[in-house]
């Protein structure tokens, strides 16, 4: 068993480029099965969830190897369909290959997915948009049975939530579906305009990414490209998460800022002081930070549930107490019994957590339940007096490219040992 040991106390300083983004390159990933060929992706992170989406392709018949940053992703040998359960069940994300296996084959076999548990999180959003294209779905002892006897053709389909997993979903089936599709109350999150601009690189027609009307021209079919993935929007909030909460100064270096456009309000509230250029972002905190009136979590571009646990663990050690309404997930308040261990004060109802900053956390052995909830416990960490255990780490190398190292590189004390 791998762990954590975190010294608290050391602030972190320095520069760092963000590492490519994980909500990105795994739907990317799926959409080279539409390629039907080597798809070259640059500043593919190495993490397990994008080991288990190349598990999932290995298992198709595709065939992969990585040089350095970059993943070469053959698939044109990939003729399989079904998708096993162990490895459905390694990640939530897995379910992007759905439309993916649709477009590509025109059925898909495959189990409900995994991932971290953070409360129910249904598909029937991706279902139901599916089956607007002609998608026929079966399910059998908890397995989905997809296909589209007549062919996918376009449709117009309209999400009760602007998830962004269905918006992924429709895309891929949509490209190489008959006619037009059109999407409304679409997910407008950066990861979805990366893959609209991955999918037009291959040859499809989509407009309105970033929008919440997408339109979507069928083709006959796509081609492989070379693309550069995205900078991680949530990896780079949680850098500036953990430097306000040590009290540091740091550099984001090739960011494009506008993508954390909903948490820099927060960030001021907390006192940190920013500068924002077009690829660079510079923040730096002096004290303690502040207390915030109140932190909603809300669809892009509001402030991503997925920063929400390591700000929730920034402001534990915060002046005074602050609100935090979590909108998107209902479990997503899942590390508070582990930062109440390191002397945390914190009181959840249902989808409101009443932080009360307290003014020194302690070390102290605590334990990852999910990713982002891992994050968490490391920032409180690095605010901690003493040094924290943190252990099942493997939830945070889920998202985290070697996230010891980042940390140890800014002046951190961060180690990984096994047990």
């Amino acid at each position: 068993m791998e762990l954590f040991l975190v010294e608290g106390g050391k602030p972190l300083t320095g520069s760092l480029s963000v590492q490519g983004a994980k909500n990105s390159v795994l739907p990317l990933l799926a959409a080279a099965l539409l390629a039907g060929g080597t798809c070259e992706l640059e500043n593919a992170p190495q993490l397990s969830d994008v080991q288990g989406a190349l598990d999932i392709l290995h298992f198709l018949g595709a065939r992969w190897q990585r040089q350095e940053e970059c993943l070469l992703v053959d698939t044109g040998c990939a003729n399989g369909y079904r998708i096993p359960e162990d490895l459905m069940h390694r990640m939530r994300s897995s379910i992007v290959f759905l439309g993916a296996l649709l477009g590509r084959q025109g059925k898909a076999e495959l189990s409900l997915p995994g991932g971290c548990d953070l409360g129910p999180r249904p598909i029937d959003l991706h279902l139901e948009g599916l089956r607007r294209l002609g998608v026929a779905v079966q399910e059998s002892q908890g397995r989905l049975i997809c296909t589209a006897p007549q062919g996918l053709r376009g449709s117009r389909v309209t999400l009760a939530f602007p998830s962004v997993g269905a918006t992924e979903n429709i895309l891929l089936a949509a490209c190489t579906a008959r006619g037009e599709t059109v999407l409304t109350n679409a997910a407008q999150e950066p990861e979805i305009v990366d893959l609209a601009g991955f999918l037009n690189a291959m040859g499809a027609k989509i407009t309105g990414a970033g929008k919440s009307t997408l339109r979507v021209e069928g083709v006959k079919k796509l081609h492989p490209v070379a693309w550069r993935v995205m900078p991680d929007r949530i990896a780079a909030a949680t850098w500036l998460a953990m430097t306000c909460a040590s009290r540091g100064r740091i550099c984001l270096n090739d960011f494009p800022a506008h993508l954390l456009q909903g948490v820099y309000p927060v960030l001021e509230e907390m006192g940190a002081k920013l500068r924002l250029e077009e690829r660079q972002v510079f923040l730096a905190q002096e004290g303690r930070p502040r207390r915030v009136k109140q932190l909603r979590t809300m669809p892009y571009p509001g402030f991503p549930t997925d920063a929400q646990s390591v700000f929730l663990a920034v402001l534990t050690a915060a002046r005074g107490t602050s609100l935090i309404v979590e909108n998107i997930f209902s479990d997503r308040f899942r590390p508070v019994g582990e930062l109440l261990r390191m002397g945390a004060d914190v009181r959840v109802e249902g989808r409101v957590a009443l932080v009360h900053g307290v003014r020194q956390l302690y070390g102290a052995p605590v334990e990852a339940t999910d990713l982002r909830g891992g994050a968490a416990l490391v920032t409180a960490g690095l605010m901690a007096k003493g040094t924290t255990v943190v252990q099942s780490i493997h939830h945070i190398d889920r998202g985290y490219e070697r996230l010891e190292d980042t940390l140890t590189g800014l002046g951190a004390s961060v180690r990984r040992i096994t047990q």
